[in-house]
């Protein structure tokens, strides 16, 4: 096994490893924001944006960054190398177009895509360490070692029914596998708003499973229940609460779902309304 230094010097021998600086992104601050693995699946630019918007002069004298995102088994991907092309700050009245929190006068880094190491962008993964929440480091105090480097573009294993769970916009960054085995089966599943608390529970059904039913809720935003329609929009967590047997009939399925209903008591303190 070797280091990601060497990955770094490999395309430049004669690079200063302390002009560079290594960043995880994994924010669990914000309940109702995509998380960085997602934006970066998306590919939509707001991770570039998230990036770019610090608190604190964390990319002061800095001439390369070396991008990495948690993915969702805490796994650390490799997703490119950024040039630091100077510093501004931020407009006032400007919200993070990731977390959507107000970054008036933050530092705005002007980081741009480098072509180093392009073609290993979601390829490799590396361990960070231990310290998880010390998310910028220098290459020079540390070479951090290489756990992997695949053929194709890094996806988490599925990790199962049970212990599946994911934010209705962040449904769309799923992996396609994922996406196939929610699509297999169907089910009992919750919802809950992040910003009350609020639960929901469903049933799936149909042909596509999970992931037909819960694509209603990313297009509608309630998927036609009523209790949803009732309250404001919010990007509510998924979770599965049983799979049904290929055998179970949509009698059998609707019965797991009243059973849960009574269970979490989701028709007199939730979203159910009937």
């Amino acid at each position: 096994m070797t280091g990601f230094n060497a990955l770094l010097l490999e395309c430049n021998r004669d690079l200063d490893l302390s002009t560079v600086r290594l960043v995880r992104h994994q924010d669990t601050r914000f309940k109702t924001a995509l998380s960085p693995y997602d934006a970066w699946i998306l590919d939509d630019g707001r991770l570039e944006s998230y990036q770019s918007v610090q608190k604190r002069p964390v990319f002061a004298d800095v001439a390369l960054i070396a991008a990495f995102v948690a993915t969702p088994v805490g796994e650390t991907v490799f997703i490119g190398m950024y040039e630091n092309h100077g510093c501004s700050t931020v407009p006032q009245g400007t919200p993070d177009r990731l977390t959507g929190e107000d970054v008036s006068g933050q530092y705005q880094y002007d980081l741009r895509r480098s072509p180093m190491l392009q073609d290993l962008h979601g390829r490799v993964v590396i361990d960070w360490g231990p310290a998880a929440r010390t998310w910028v480091q220098r290459p020079d105090n540390q070479n951090k070692l290489i756990l992997e480097i695949s053929r194709a573009r890094y996806e988490p294993p599925f990790p199962g029914f049970m212990d599946f769970t994911a934010q209705l916009s962040g449904l769309r960054a799923l992996p396609a596998a994922w996406k196939g085995a929610l699509a297999a089966v169907n089910g009992v599943y919750l919802l809950v708003c992040p910003n009350t608390g609020e639960r929901y529970v469903g049933s799936a059904s149909g042909e596509s499973g999970f992931w037909g039913r819960w694509e209603a809720y990313v297009s509608t935003g309630h998927g036609g229940n009523i209790g949803m329609r009732e309250v404001p929009p919010s990007d509510y967590h998924v979770s599965i609460l049983e799979v049904a047997a290929s055998s179970a009939s949509i009698v059998d399925i609707l019965a797991m779902e009243a059973r849960w209903k009574r269970k979490l008591f989701t028709r007199d303190f939730g979203l159910n309304r009937n």
